[in-house]
Order: structure tokens, then sequence, then C-alpha cells
């Protein structure tokens, strides 16, 4: 199982997927076709047409998963990357399509995952850690469950003296850690996870993640970490 799960696809001052090229790079070395699934935004062909522009320098073939038959797609490229959006809309269509059970097995067969934002919330078991807006509603909250733990991407570390009366993301994962016990990886800006079968390491910018866990505060985990031991974990959802 090969799997990369992005914080963020766009960086300050980058063109889409810039700040990750490295990463991307290593993770599709072999891989001659990928299909984007865009459906996290409104937008499904300027979106495809994004992602196959950023990574054209990998020589990489890029087609859309609304383009054709979605399992015919899949079952002829080698990679299938999750974009970013909204959370709760690309659930909806990955469900009104019936793809998460193929995406699933595809991946466990030697597929390439790469999820940004959106496309890493649907990797976990639950979409219940993303930050989204329900602009739309799932028939479940239930997604793909390519690690066993939940992860908040764009994580926002508490600002002092900052006048918003709204719960801190800290605030808000330590009230989902009061009905679920689950760790929950807040992935900063410019870092990412990456799984290789049983190993999962954090990468990318030096500021890191911080993990949440019930019962404990919460801990800096620096790039480079060795995570696999959150492979391990038996989640319990209320």
């Amino acid at each position: 199982m090969r799997v990369l799960l992005l914080s963020n696809s766009t960086a300050p001052g980058k063109e889409y997927l810039e700040h990750a090229m490295e990463a991307l790079a290593e993770m599709l070395t072999g891989v001659r076709r990928l299909v984007f699934v865009p459906f996290a935004l409104a937008d499904h062909d300027g979106y495809t047409a994004q992602a196959a522009k950023a990574l054209a320098p990998l020589r990489v073939e890029v087609a859309g998963a609304h383009e054709g038959d979605p399992i015919k797609l899949f079952n002829s490229a080698q990679a299938v990357f999750v974009g970013g959006g909204n959370t709760f809309r690309l659930l909806r269509a990955l469900y009104a399509r019936e793809l998460l059970a193929p995406i699933r097995d595809r991946v466990a067969h030697g597929t390439v995952y790469i999820g940004s934002s959106a496309g890493t919330n649907v990797a976990c078991p639950t979409i219940r850690t993303t930050n989204d807006m329900p602009i739309v509603q799932p028939p479940s909250f239930d997604a793909g469950g390519l690690v066993p733990f939940q992860i908040n991407p764009h994580y926002l570390d508490p600002v002092e003296g900052d006048v918003h009366m709204g719960e801190t993301r800290e605030e808000r994962l330590g009230q989902f850690l009061e009905e679920n016990d689950v760790p929950v990886l807040g992935l900063r800006e410019g870092t990412w996870l990456r799984r290789v079968d049983s190993s999962l390491t954090l990468g990318g910018d030096e500021v890191g993640a911080r993990l949440f866990q019930r019962g404990h505060e919460p801990r800096e985990i620096p790039s480079g970490a060795d995570l696999s031991r959150l492979l391990e974990t038996v989640a319990l959802f209320r």
C-alpha cells in the first residue's frame, strides 16, 4: 500500500502542488497513468486540467474520474489522486458513484493513493474531523479508511490575543475526543503523511504536526517522525 496524504495543495507564492512536487515525484515513480477525482469542486473539467498541468513535469497522463466509467479508469491506471475542496460534496459524490469500495480495493492491491485536504479527509475512517461546512449531505460520514486514525488538514494553532469568539481548532478536536476514542493528527500547512505498507512517516515543512489523543495533552510531532504505530489504531466512534 502506497499512500500520500497532503494537508494542502496550494502554498503562498507557489503554483498548485509545487510545494509537494518532490514527495509526489517519489510516490509516482513508475506511474504512467493517474485518475484525478475532482468531485470536491464544482468545475470538474477545470480542476482536472489544473492537476494535469501540475503533474505534467512528472510525465504522468491524467484522466478525470468524471470523463468515463470510473471503474474502468481506475483499472487502467497506477494511481488515483483525490483533490481537495469541500469534503461533504466529495464524499456525497463518492457514495453516489459507488466509488469508495473500488478505490479502497485498488489501493489495497497496489494502486497509489494521493489525497489533498478533502482527499486526505476521505482517506480516514470518517470525515468527522474536517474543517468544511456541510453544504450537502452525504448518506454517511464513513469514508475510505486507508488509515485507521483521523486527520485534521490545514491545522491552525491557537493565536494568543485573537478576539475571535468561536472555538479554536484545538478546542474542536478536544470536543471530538470527548465523544470518540481515536487519535487525530493535526497536519499543518506544508506537511504530509507518507504510508508505504506498515510504515508511516510525517514529511514536509519543519512546522511538523500536532497529535491529539483522548486523555492526553496534545503533542508536537516533528517533520520526519516515524508514526507507524498509528497504523495499529483501533478506533472507537460514537
